[in-house]
């Protein structure tokens, strides 16, 4: 497997992962923009970007797109985040000129086109209305609007449905030539793939769009706090968590093996307590979430009404204990987890894929397995003890939705881990 890097002269940078033992490639563009570049009134919109760029070009309507990606087996999608906007195919290796063909032709010449415009506003506020019939999905965007108040980065990345009936075809289309330029894209593939080929095709393909086009979004500030919403549903959501670090601080190996350790697995110290020990809960999981300049770590949780009051008391108790200390035989379980699903996910081509886009947005190079391997092995208890400490510091976060008067108050949480 061998990778390069290509910087053309348009500031598209381009990357590929070569495979030769699988007849397959998956290939995108991944662009440094997502829902922290949109300001309140147009919140939603880069999704929306997101799902016109498929409904028809100056060259093909929605169907024909449709058509001649499945036409020879291929798969093309795309994905809103925070930070990130991609757009991606996987294909059989002798049609990536057709993928980079047709993501190239959406990206640059889409027509936003008034019907299907509003076919598709009708779409995702159908979207919208999915999610919030979702309580284990909307009690995360609740805690990320908690963690992150008043900002871009605690904002819903679907939108609200106001803000998508009020925007319009020419929005969409400001917004796009506002954000997306080749010096904020990364292209991407990986598997039975040229990279001399893909450079080429990127050459020849992506030559209308901005060369240009610098970013400066608002920078995220942690605030925190206490958001609980009484609803009749059969199991109360709740999230419990705090200020976690950036992608390139000292500390994102570390916390991610005291995630693990925590409540990583069925193995994990809140699996064992609280659903193997207790039976208070079908499902508790800790994690952590990553951005450039900031982090949120959390747990969460969906348990019935009656167990609410002592299900909170023992995750404060296990976030407790895990800043006394923490068992040699845990860490390293947790250390081969992490490297395990690693690798695991490196057998697929468009986790290659999408690995190395992220990669090259956030750090600019991309960063072996063996090097990633290197900082997980790196990770010390003291380091453990140190991000188990520093957590407890910082003002909490709790968020949650459905039959929660038995909820203990944000002061008695804070209380119960000092």
């Amino acid at each position: 497997m061998t990778i390069r890097i290509t910087t053309l002269d348009s500031g598209l940078r381009v990357v590929t992962d070569t495979n030769d033992s699988v007849q397959t490639i998956s290939c995108g563009a991944w662009f440094n923009v997502g829902t922290r570049h949109e300001t309140k009134d147009i919140n939603g919109i880069a999704h929306m970007l997101e799902h016109m760029a498929f409904k028809g070009t100056k060259r093909r309507t929605a169907v024909q797109i449709a058509e001649e990606i499945e036409s020879v087996g291929g798969y093309l999608n795309a994905y809103t985040a925070r930070e990130v906007t991609a757009y991606y195919a996987r294909i059989l290796k002798d049609d990536l000129p057709l993928a980079v063909d047709i993501l190239a032709d959406i990206l640059q010449h889409s027509t936003f086109d008034a019907e299907e415009f509003e076919r598709e506003r009708g779409v995702i506020i159908q979207e919208i209305g999915q999610t919030n019939d979702t309580p284990d999905d909307v009690v995360f965007d609740y805690f990320q609007e908690t963690c992150y108040p008043d900002q871009p980065m605690g904002w819903p990345t679907l939108g609200t449905e106001d803000v998508i009936r009020a925007l319009t075809p020419e929005q969409v289309r400001g917004y796009m030539n506002d954000n997306y330029s080749l010096s904020n894209m990364v292209f991407s593939a990986a598997g039975n793939v040229s990279h001399d080929a893909v450079v080429a095709l990127c050459e020849q393909h992506f030559n209308v769009m901005q060369k240009d086009r610098p970013l400066t979004p608002k920078p995220a500030v942690y605030g925190g706090g206490d958001f609980r919403q009484e609803k009749e549903l059969e199991q109360a959501h709740i999230i419990l968590g705090f200020e976690g670090v950036p992608f390139q601080h000292p500390d994102y190996y570390s916390m991610m093996v005291y995630s693990t350790i925590l409540g990583g697995g069925m193995s994990s110290r809140l699996f064992q307590e609280i659903r193997e020990k207790r039976g208070l809960v079908y499902t508790v999981q800790s994690s952590t979430s990553s951005y450039r300049d900031s982090g949120v770590f959390q747990i969460y949780a969906g348990t019935g009404e009656k167990e609410v009051a002592e299900l909170v008391p023992v995750m404060c108790e296990e976030l407790r204990k895990m800043s006394v200390d923490v068992l040699d035989v845990e860490i390293k379980r947790a250390k081969t987890q992490i490297k395990a699903g690693m690798m695991m996910g490196l057998e697929s081509t468009s986790n290659r894929c999408e690995r190395l886009a992220n990669q090259m947005l956030i750090y600019g190079t991309p960063v072996s397995p063996e090097e990633v391997c290197a900082h997980i092995d790196a990770v010390t208890k003291d380091d453990l003890l140190r991000v188990a400490s520093t957590i407890l510091k910082k003002k909490p976060t709790l968020t949650a939705l459905g039959p929660i008067k038995h909820l203990p108050g944000l002061d008695a949480i804070i209380k119960a881990i000092a």
